[in-house]
């Protein structure tokens, strides 16, 4: 027999207080729908991961406009407990994520929505979604480390497409979509120049990945750390960039890429300035640089790449940098906000 359909949910939702030291978030109890719509699933969440965006939005720093006292997050994992009567590609007990943007299944569609921004996000012990904006997730995961891959896991793959065997790749920063994107692109056999602002980091980072050795920039105590990117290279350049501080580091990060190289806009985690964009398009005229922003990607990204992690059985538990319990959320965005974590943060629910 099914277990009895849950009628409510505990959810955090955004304060919408910027002040620092208040809190950011308040634990709310709400009904779910009375009636499933019959092309939707209740999803039990069991594990919700964290993203700098979470951090920033909860602290107004969002540039896009947000829903007001919205849900955080867009990295979950979960499983069916409740389909609606017209459902065809789920049941219950299949394990399940949202994707980021639900209106982004293709790749081809002209809208967006994306989750905790504009519409609720996932730090609920249960979401409802329509089952064509939920991808089943590989089943060899248990669910803190299937709940990196909806948001942080799909921008690195969408990041490096177009990668290949013996290319490097700089990779900025060591936070969830970064280290997510070093380990794949290790994995597909590209060498990966890793730059971050903190020696410590850098040095974690080497003995954590010290065969092949891991070549490391830091751009605080390096001004000019695209030039090293450079001499790394023999001057040629690298064939991508996995860009992550947006105006202060993407003139830089143009002009070590190689010529005809890629830049994948995937944050902006720096103080953004359009002043340090003067450089821009001689820049990228000069090296033909494809530049293109990644918004995580489409339902058929995170499906290509939920099958590739199948295939290869790939372990994502080392990208884990600390599990809180669902109750400690605010404690889990201070955390973020405050750029502790090297890897991912996730909540158990």
């Amino acid at each position: 027999m099914s277990p009895p359909k849950p009628t409510e949910r505990r959810a955090f939702r955004r304060t919408d207080d910027y002040t620092p030291g208040t809190p950011k978030l308040k634990l709310i109890k709400e009904q779910l729908p009375q009636t499933l719509p019959p092309t939707s699933a209740i999803v039990k969440v069991h594990a919700v991961a964290l993203n700098y965006r979470d951090a920033n939005i909860a602290n107004g720093g969002n540039p896009w406009p947000v829903v007001p006292h919205g849900i955080l997050c867009n990295d979950a994992a979960g499983e069916v407990v409740a389909v609606g009567e017209k459902i065809k590609t789920l049941a219950v007990g299949d394990r399940v994520a949202p994707i980021t943007d639900t209106e982004n299944i293709s790749g081809r569609e002209l809208g967006r929505s994306w989750l905790a921004a504009d519409e609720d996000g996932v730090m609920a012990d249960y979401v409802v979604f329509d089952e064509n904006k939920l991808c089943k997730l590989p089943t060899y995961l248990d669910w803190v480390s299937a709940s990196i891959i909806p948001c942080a896991g799909v921008t690195a793959w969408s990041a490096l497409k177009g990668m290949s065997i013996g290319q490097t790749v700089l990779v900025q920063g060591t936070g969830g979509v970064s280290v997510f994107a070093l380990k794949l692109a290790r994995a597909a056999g590209l060498r990966v120049i890793l730059s971050s602002s903190s020696d410590k980091k850098l040095q974690q980072m080497k003995e954590k990945y010290a065969n092949p050795p891991l070549l490391t920039v830091n751009y605080s105590t390096n001004k000019n750390w695209h030039e090293e990117v450079l001499k790394l290279t023999d001057g040629v350049g690298v064939d991508i960039v996995v860009e992550n501080g947006g105006t202060g580091s993407l003139v830089k990060s143009l002009k070590c890429a190689r010529r005809g190289g890629i830049v994948s806009q995937v944050g902006y985690l720096g103080k953004q300035n359009p002043m340090d964009l003067a450089e821009l398009v001689p820049t990228i005229i000069d090296r033909r640089v494809n530049l293109r922003g990644i918004n995580a990607g489409s339902k058929y990204d995170m499906e290509d790449f939920c099958a590739a992690l199948s295939a290869s059985q790939m372990p994502l538990d080392d990208l884990i940098d600390s599990v809180f319990p669902f109750e400690e959320a605010e404690e889990a965005v201070e955390y973020i906000w405050q750029g502790k974590q090297i890897g991912k943060l996730v909540l158990r629910v």
